[in-house]
C-alpha cells in the first residue's frame, strides 16, 4: 500500500494499484459519469461542449471516458473522436478496428519465434559413447 495525494482534492489517501483519486473523489466522479451517460442517452445529438456545460463536467474528462471505453458513443452522436493513428472517426477507444488489427498483427510477428530445425542424429554417433581404457 502506498500513500498518494488525490489529483482533485489534494488530500492524502492510501492507494492500492494505480489509483489517482481518493475514494470520496472517485465516488463523485462516478456519479458525474452516470449523469453524463444518462444525458447522452437522452440527447443523442449533443456535442461534447453541450454535454460538458449541461452536466458541469470538463470536456477533457468526457473524452477520457470515451478513450477508456467507459462511454461508447452511438453512430449518430454529436461527439466525435479520431483514431490516434489514421484519424478516422471512432466511437470508442483509441484506435479504429483496422489500425488495432494491424498493430496486433505486427506485435504477433515481432514476438513469434522461428521454428527450430530438428537435430539430425547420425546412426553411428560414436562421439557421445562412453569409452573404456584397456590396461
Amino acid at each position: 500500500m502506498e500513500v498518494r495525494s488525490c489529483k482533485m482534492c489534494k488530500k492524502l489517501f492510501n492507494c492500492m494499484g494505480r489509483e489517482t483519486l481518493c475514494p470520496a473523489c472517485r465516488k463523485k466522479e462516478e456519479e458525474k459519469f452516470q449523469e453524463v451517460k444518462k444525458y447522452i442517452e437522452e440527447n443523442k445529438g449533443a456535442s461534447v461542449d453541450e454535454v460538458a456545460k449541461d452536466c458541469e463536467v470538463p470536456s477533457k474528462i468526457i473524452y477520457r471516458w470515451v478513450r477508456e471505453e467507459r462511454l461508447i458513443l452511438s453512430a449518430g452522436s454529436g461527439i466525435l473522436i479520431e483514431c490516434e493513428i489514421c484519424g478516422k472517426p471512432i466511437v470508442k477507444g483509441k484506435y479504429c478496428p483496422e489500425c488495432a488489427a494491424n498493430m496486433a498483427n505486427e506485435l504477433n510477428a515481432a514476438i513469434s519465434k522461428p521454428a527450430k530445425e530438428p537435430v539430425k542424429k547420425s546412426s553411428s554417433d560414436n562421439k557421445q559413447r562412453m569409452r573404456f581404457l584397456d590396461n
